[in-house]
């Protein structure tokens, strides 16, 4: 299955670069549809027009933002020297606390395809 999600430029371009390899996002209805495997188009925002290809190939379930950076090395989410607080920090600048509660947090591992 092929699905569509947008990134900002900063994290689409360390997927480009190869030095992020892995997603993060809410666990949310759309993302629990996504099994290993999969594809996955990012696009770039805001235009959208710049496209990247990946291949999914694990998903890391927590219950929070915070478990799973106390689990993964932060140099894997394109964001190596940062903190915990900045990595909580930005986090809640896109999902809420409550969206957070409701649906856990998801790394997805990915693959750029070339």
């Amino acid at each position: 299955m092929e699905h569509q999600m947008h990134l900002l430029p900063e994290p689409f371009e360390t997927l480009k670069s190869g030095s992020k390899v892995i997603e993060i996002r809410l666990n949310d209805e759309k993302r629990q549809k996504v099994k290993s495997g999969d594809t996955i188009i990012f696009h770039k925002l805001p235009e959208g027009r710049e496209i990247l290809k990946v291949m999914v190939l694990e998903l890391l379930h927590y219950k929070d933002f915070k478990s799973l950076y106390q689990n993964v090395p932060f140099h894997q989410l394109g964001c190596s020297g940062k903190t915990m607080e900045w990595m909580l920090e930005n986090t809640y600048k896109t999902y809420t606390r409550e969206q957070e509660e409701k649906y856990g947090a998801l790394g997805i591992r990915i693959e750029l395809i070339k």
